[in-house]
């Protein structure tokens, strides 16, 4: 049996790591298709229902609240039941609340439809970033940062599609042709993706890989619970500070969608950068490049901050790939899903609360202060780096 010189595994194991790859990418675009084509249908909804703006926020805290608050359960669940039964069961859940909300004849309905589908997409994260790591083993930091982009292209794609139907069909027809591609997605799954296996299964590891397990971990969630303030805090901000340098509201639209490009490839290429210099280095490199970024776009005229978004993007989310990376080497292999559920509560949470925080700040500061708040929470995420690096295995001798 020839072994992979890039990888280390052997042929057979390669080929079902890509397979796990590649259909934990596309659930993993569903899903986040999922959770953001809300945000198109909100207007279609206010109009259909007559609701106010606050019940349209809670349609989709409903939504997000239930993904964020089942991760963790769902990662318990996962060190006792096959983790691909776990994985069809929640895409198919999340076809189902769609389903439903089709056919809802209120704002009620909507809402239980909507939080079934988050119940749903609850199980993604946790589920498939496991199984993407226990793949690939030790090089899985790169095939993370490529699910993790995945992600990415769902956001882009759904939304859009949805745009695109809502003009030849109803909003009701609508949720049912996507609704079908959940039941679509849960049959790739169920049909070519290997098993995962119970987190119980996998306890027996190697000893070095026992001893750092649990260890530094606080470290890592923490960061990453930063990095997620970081970003979502500055793009509060960026449309403000933009349109206070003359940006009309079509260049401030084609401002967000470069750092969100720069976005996707920085969440692409950071987990191999992490994979070749280390997390430290790299964190280092992305926030530390955040902060000098953002103080750039702040100090600098329009045209040349506009032409610096794209690089702040990358920035802005590749830490995230090289923390998503380090999350198994810092857990015991037989509660990675349960590591993975409590790192992505702790991201998403940030990304809720974040917001808000910094929008208190910006009253009380005005945006540019508040914006260059984000930079120096940036500049923070970096000694705690380095305390994490004491605990990870590549760092102390990262070429």
């Amino acid at each position: 049996m020839s072994v992979s010189a890039e990888t280390g595994i052997s042929r057979p194991a390669d080929r079902r790591a890509t397979r796990t790859l590649t259909v934990t990418g596309l659930n993993h675009a569903l899903h986040d298709g999922y959770t953001d084509l809300i945000y198109v249908l909100l207007p279609v909804w206010q109009a259909e229902f007559a609701l106010s703006y606050g019940l349209l926020a809670l349609l989709r805290g409903l939504y997000a609240g239930a993904m964020a608050g089942l991760q963790i359960p769902v990662g318990r669940i996962a060190e006792r039941i096959d983790g691909k039964i776990i994985l069809i069961a929640g895409t198919a859940l999340s076809a189902l609340g769609y389903v439903l909300a089709g056919f809802s004849g209120g704002v009620i309905g909507l809402g239980l439809a909507l939080a079934l589908s988050g119940a749903g997409s609850s199980t993604q994260h946790p589920i498939a970033s496991a199984a993407v790591s226990r793949a690939y083993g030790a090089a899985a930091r790169g095939p993370l940062g490529i699910y993790n982009f995945t992600g990415d292209l769902g956001k882009a794609a759904i939304p859009a599609l949805t745009s695109i139907l809502l003009v030849v069909m109803t909003w009701r027809h609508t949720l049912l042709v996507l609704a079908l591609a959940g039941v679509l997605v849960a049959a790739c799954i169920a049909l070519w993706m290997p098993a995962v296996g119970k987190g119980a299964e996998h306890k027996k590891a190697a000893a070095s890989r026992r001893e750092r397990a649990g260890r530094g971990f606080h470290w890592l969630l923490a960061i990453g619970i930063l990095d997620t303030a970081v970003r979502m805090g500055f793009l509060t901000f960026l449309p403000f500070l933009l349109r206070d340098k003359g940006a009309s509201l079509p260049t401030n639209g084609l401002a967000l969608a470069l750092v969100f490009i720069g976005g996707a490839a920085g969440k692409f290429t950071c987990g191999w950068l992490g994979a070749r210099v280390g997390t430290l280095r790299t964190v280092l490199i992305t926030e530390g490049g955040t902060a000098t970024l953002i103080v750039a776009v702040l100090l600098l005229p329009l045209a040349p901050a506009i032409v610096l978004l794209p690089l702040l993007g990358v920035m802005l989310n590749g830490t995230s790939s090289v923390l998503y990376g380090t999350v198994p080497e810092l857990t015991p292999p037989h509660q990675t899903e349960r590591a993975f559920a409590l790192f992505y509560t702790g991201t998403i949470g940030s990304g809720a609360i974040a917001p808000v925080i910094y929008g208190l700040l910006g009253d009380a500061l005005g945006p540019t202060l508040a914006t260059a708040a984000t930079a120096l929470t940036a500049l923070a995420i970096c000694p705690l780096a380095i305390a994490l690096a004491r605990h990870l295995g590549d760092d102390p001798k990262a070429a």
